[in-house]
């Protein structure tokens, strides 16, 4: 019996500015991170490269406060199927209104996930298998065992330290309850203990106390919303390294050098 294939799932990447100055680009003349080179490519660059060489991706939209602006950028031409669209300023509200219509899924990742890879994409799209929220993330020691350097923002559970891979797989318009309560909840995403709080008290005490593992969280959180939300552990350590700051890039051009 043949297997069947999946068909290709639409992806969105977020590629806005978070409001007041952003530190990296201080003195760049870039107007914009998702525009700020990387190993000679704009971020963004990079990944909408990732998401259309894999097979497991159909078309792409592009959210930006000014997309206009990113879609006259050389290093995109060329790519099929990707089309831009202007956002808000909120991530949460801005993703709610690109969600396609019904409860079909849909990838969403960021500008700034620059190290994305095909095999990435085909490990977290496996691994979300039929859930309504799927969320990529890296355990600490798969991290720190390639890249003890790196400093992450983790969230303790029994079993591990988790940290986000900025992937996320959502059933549609199923979600928007979760997004209309993350947007008032964004401003707190660095700071691990809030966000679990976030989620009621239990939540919090037994992520204090280690009591559950993450899987038994987010499942737990997902269930508030009505929701079968999962984590998919991710086995290469460098997706949930992401450019947030001057360090994070020199490392990312070190890994991008040996590639």
């Amino acid at each position: 019996m043949t297997a069947k294939i999946a068909a290709p799932i639409p992806a969105i990447v977020m590629a806005g500015s978070r409001p007041g100055p952003d530190p990296l680009l201080s003195g760049t003349g870039v107007s914009t991170k998702a525009l700020l080179p990387i190993a000679g490519q704009a971020m963004l660059v990079h990944v909408a490269r990732a998401l259309r060489a894999s097979p497991r991706v159909g078309p792409i939209t592009i959210l930006a406060q000014n997309s206009a602006e990113l879609a006259a950028e050389p290093g995109l031409a060329g790519l099929t199927e990707l089309h831009f669209s202007d956002s808000g300023q909120g991530i949460s509200s801005s993703l709610a209104a690109a969600l396609p219509p019904g409860d079909a899924p849909v990838l969403v990742t960021t500008a700034d996930n620059v190290l994305l890879t095909p095999a990435m994409i085909a490990e977290f799209l496996d691994g979300a298998g039929g859930s309504d929220v799927a969320v990529a993330m890296v355990e600490k020691a798969v991290l720190l065992a390639r890249y003890p350097q790196s400093q992450r923002t983790w969230l303790k559970f029994r079993g591990g330290w988790w940290s986000g891979a900025n992937m996320f797989r959502l059933r549609g318009r199923r979600v928007l309850p979760l997004l209309d309560f993350w947007s008032r909840i964004e401003r707190d995403r660095k700071k691990g203990l809030k966000i679990v709080a976030a989620f009621g008290p239990w939540l919090l005490i037994g992520a204090l106390l280690r009591l559950f593992t993450i899987q038994q969280g987010v499942a737990r959180a997902g269930l508030r919303f009505g929701l079968n939300a999962t984590v998919v552990p991710m086995s290469a350590p460098e997706a949930c390294i992401d450019a947030d700051k001057p360090v994070d890039i020199e490392l990312i051009e070190t890994i991008m050098a040996g590639r």
